[in-house]
């Protein structure tokens, strides 16, 4: 038997779960549609979305927890690394007042320069980008579920509140604005 790469794996099971959701959806979809009344209804049709949704994320969590867990360990690594130095170059126990802040000086050099080298560092960079591109993937999977689930309900998308929320801006500008104006002649009136 050949071993299988742990991308093919993923893929195989991926296509799995979406075989039988579309199976659980056939099966299920008509006389729970049939059966349902209002919201539910739709959010019976709409379920497939949410369950496609849900699959995706669970892979895209699973790149994300990778990321996480370099980036922790990096910080870690390095944070290890700059005490090592330190312990090595400050005395055991400072005996006065200008040891104490020798010691700090030390401490506070080495780990800047290590922290500043993790941070500047390609591996770094990658493991980071990585880590705020899975987040925002995430992100994108959720809010499509709360879109699915909002249309299912007859309530308005994050998009349409967002633009209902700049409209009322705008127009609130334009009140205040017609306002200024309305004081300005009233005083020009009466001044």
């Amino acid at each position: 038997m050949q071993s299988e790469s742990p991308k093919d794996i993923k893929e195989y099971y991926k296509h799995l779960s979406l075989f039988w959701t579309d199976i659980i959806h056939l099966m299920t979809s008509k006389p729970q549609a049939l059966t349902s009344m209002g919201p539910m209804r739709s959010f019976a049709t709409n379920s497939k979305k949410i369950t496609t949704e849900l699959i995706d994320i669970n892979e895209v969590l699973f790149e994300f927890n990778q990321h996480v867990t370099e980036y922790y360990k990096q910080l870690s690594e390095t944070w290890t690394d700059a005490q090592k130095k330190v312990n090595l170059k400050i005395p055991d126990v400072p005996q006065d007042v200008e040891q104490i802040e020798a010691c700090k000086r030390i401490w506070i050099d080495i780990f800047d320069n290590d922290f500043t080298e993790l941070f500047d560092s390609n591996k770094f960079g990658e493991n980071y980008g990585g880590l705020i591109s899975k987040e925002l993937e995430l992100t994108k999977h959720w809010n499509n579920i709360t879109n699915v689930i909002l249309q299912s309900v007859n309530l308005p998308s994050k998009e349409e509140i967002d633009e209902i929320y700049k409209e009322m801006h705008s127009l609130k500008k334009r009140v205040g604005k017609l306002e200024l104006e309305l004081k300005k002649k009233e005083m020009k009136k009466n001044g």
